[in-house]
């Protein structure tokens, strides 16, 4: 099982379970944790939800070495109907469950990792938690999930992808898009206590609280910019395709060794 799901106390643990790969993301991961979020969301006896990672790592992203069932010639209709359901829809119905979601995040978060922990409301961090997404160097302006100018701000969106660069978890802080930072051994503990302040508040509450604010960003323009940005991205898959050899691939697959 990639993913471990545990309910104690109206909180429900969503863990990533592939640490000997640092959780990177094949098919069957991201699968199961659709399922359990979906679990989550239909148990009537889970107010928040948790999601953590075992290991040294939350998250180095896609795993390019997990080659989905594909055509014998991949094309970018493809990769397109492919990265809709499992990219972007996912994420968006993770960001819109009707439950407080937190996220438990140390080590590297590497640009589909953000796509994992940014749908959360609320993200603890530990110290030594790195937040990247480098894939301009692959010749493709972001992960699927444009959380970035949102998440950021849009100079500083646009200083994290242009360099490629880690945003450390105090810059995350600063910026607002973590919650809280927390020494490495503290990380789940600290966000058990949030979690269950949480959870003794009303569940109605906490739900209208979560629509008001996710509205709110919406009305501004969010899931609209979301949807436009992911086909954004599709043009740079578009270009490697045109490129003999796929390139993206193998850079992406060097970068993640560096991890193991």
């Amino acid at each position: 099982m990639h993913i471990l799901y545990e309910v104690k106390d109206r909180i429900a643990t969503l863990t990533l379970n592939r640490p000997e790969v640092a959780n990177a993301q094949n098919m069957a991961l991201l699968d199961e944790l659709d399922a359990a979020w979906t679990r989550a969301a239909q148990d009537e006896d889970v107010k928040v939800v948790v999601l953590r990672a075992e290991g040294k790592h939350f998250s180095a992203g896609h795993d390019l070495k997990d080659r989905w069932p594909a055509p014998d010639e991949i094309t970018l209709e493809w990769i397109y109907r492919a990265e809709t359901r499992r990219y972007l829809e996912y994420t968006l119905r993770w960001r819109n469950l009707p439950k407080p979601s937190i996220a438990a995040v140390q080590g590297r978060c590497i640009a589909g990792g953000l796509m994992l922990c940014w749908p959360c409301d609320l993200i603890v961090a530990a110290q030594d938690a790195l937040f990247s997404d480098p894939v301009v160097t692959m010749g493709i302006g972001g992960v699927e999930y444009h959380g970035h100018t949102w998440e950021l701000g849009a100079r500083k969106a646009k200083e994290i992808l242009f360099t490629g660069r880690p945003l450390t978890a105090e810059e995350a802080e600063k910026v607002g898009m973590v919650n809280r930072v927390v020494p490495r051994d503290q990380l789940d503990t600290e966000t058990r206590e949030l979690a269950e302040q949480i959870a003794r508040m009303p569940a109605f509450g906490l739900r209208q609280a979560k629509r008001a604010v996710n509205q709110t960003l919406d009305v501004q323009g969010f899931y609209a910019a979301v949807q436009s940005v992911f086909d954004v991205h599709q043009t740079g898959h578009g270009n490697a395709l045109s490129v003999s050899g796929y390139p993206i691939l193998a850079k992406l697959d060097e970068m993640k060794e560096k991890l193991r």
